[in-house]
């Protein structure tokens, strides 16, 4: 029996190209994904066929051309741009007699070096679960089955039937877990919901600088590097946007294309932040020659968590390296559609947080308000959500307010202060005498 080797970073990749189905980048993909989990990339196979072979997946031949290679190079680590079944792995790793990995399971091992937090660390651990649930007939010598006669009869359960129901249970164990946190979430969103605060979720491909573009908005100090799924756990942080006030900015994993159906299922928690979010930033590498294809990569994996009905505001990130100024694009009914900037140098930022505000701004309302001098806290909770234009005082010791504020959140804190007053259209007394409040 062959025992598989537990450690060793040196790689040969492996791709075949089908017809069809086979595009460039993929390599140039495929390569970064590799460096991401840390692999010293010692040489990249390529093949064609017309369908996959059923028991190497590459063909005999050149199954065994790949053989001679990881002799002579020494690698420890095959790695393949595809998905393969679980007797397709075993049967290579026989042949090759070093590790073999699909393109799911690499994509797992990044994810399980990039968590950070407990649920992050359960979501990841869960989709490694699911994905080692199908795997389990393995070359491990320990998963034999038993033997018959007389003294070697066991006692009724194989060593592979208890790991499969130990792999169950501990499977039940995270689901149990990341409820919990999924409720913690949920409670989170209705405590915003009622403060009338509303959402803003960054999505887009992996390494189009989503969280250098939410550092940038809202001062924080999320890790963002040149490099794939450099961060996986959802961040919220407060923004105020000039002429409407405060929004929730969620800063989220980021996509790739062929994104296993395991992490799809175990990150449902997390992305349905963007699932409940207001309106989704779709962050785009303005520089990268294949944007197109990747806003519809990203929007295939919207569909499949159903948030596609979420409005998008798309931002073309990265201008710095091109030629393109920074500017904003409306669509034919006025509303800003797109939008270019820079979340390195910082151009085109005012125009993103004017297209955001803008979002907001559907209901916004521009009156004036006379509020008493008992009205203090209502005053302050304006400024924190609104936009104050115009704030003098009275003479009865109160203040007369010129206004800009959305009128589901004015009527927000009316309900909070258990106040009602009329906002008005003018502050000279003969002018509002018997003016009713109108939004």
């Amino acid at each position: 029996m062959f025992e598989r080797p537990q450690s060793g970073e040196r790689a040969i990749l492996v791709h075949v190209n089908f017809p069809g189905a086979s595009e460039p980048e993929d390599l140039l993909e495929f390569a970064d994904l590799a460096r991401s989990a840390g692999a010293e990339v010692l040489d990249l196979v390529t093949a064609s066929r017309p369908a996959p072979d059923s028991r190497y997946y590459v063909g005999s031949g050149k199954a065994e051309s790949i053989r001679e290679l990881v002799v002579a190079l020494q690698a420890d680590l095959v790695i393949f741009n595809h998905e393969l079944s679980p007797s397709q792995e075993r049967n290579l790793e026989k042949l090759f007699e070093a590790r073999v990995l699909d393109r799911t399971g690499l994509i797992l091992d990044i994810f399980a070096q990039r968590a950070r937090s407990f649920e992050g660390k359960l979501q990841v651990e869960l989709a490694q679960l699911q994905h080692l649930s199908t795997r389990l007939v393995r070359g491990w010598t320990h998963l034999e089955r038993q033997k018959g006669g007389i003294g070697l009869r066991g006692p009724g359960e194989t060593q592979l039937e208890t790991d499969r129901r130990l792999l169950g249970e501990r499977i039940k164990q995270i689901h149990r877990k990341l409820e919990k946190v999924r409720g913690q979430r949920a409670q989170g969103r209705r405590a915003r919901a009622r403060a009338e605060v509303p959402t803003v979720s960054l999505v887009g491909y992996t390494n189009a600088g989503k969280s250098t573009l939410f550092n940038r908005l809202c001062n924080a100090d999320v890790y963002a590097a040149d490099q794939l799924f450099a961060t996986l756990d959802p961040t919220l942080r407060r923004l105020d946007l000039p002429g409407f006030g405060p929004v929730v900015l969620a800063d989220t994993v980021g996509f790739v294309r062929n994104l296993p159906h395991e992490l799809v299922a175990a990150f449902r928690s997390t992305l349905e932040e963007t699932l409940r979010a207001d309106v989704l930033l779709h962050v785009v590498d303005a520089h990268d020659p294949e944007r197109h294809t990747r806003i519809e990569q990203v929007n295939e994996v919207l569909d499949a968590i159903g948030a596609r009905e979420v409005p998008q505001l798309l931002v073309y990130n990265k201008i710095d390296l091109s030629d393109e100024p920074p500017h904003l694009l409306r669509d034919v009914e006025g509303k800003v559609s797109r939008v270019w900037c820079s979340a390195v140098s910082g151009a085109g930022l005012d125009l993103l947080e004017q297209a955001l505000g803008e979002c907001f701004m559907a209901d916004q309302v521009h009156g004036w308000l006379q509020l008493p001098a008992s009205a203090g806290r209502l005053r302050a909770a304006i400024y924190e959500t609104g936009e104050v234009l115009t704030d003098e005082p009275d003479a009865a010791g109160g203040w007369w307010m010129e206004v800009r504020i959305s009128f589901r959140q004015l009527e927000n804190l009316y309900r909070r202060e258990g106040q009602n007053y009329a906002l008005l259209p003018d502050r000279e007394p003969e002018r509002v005498a018997g003016i009713a409040q109108a939004p």
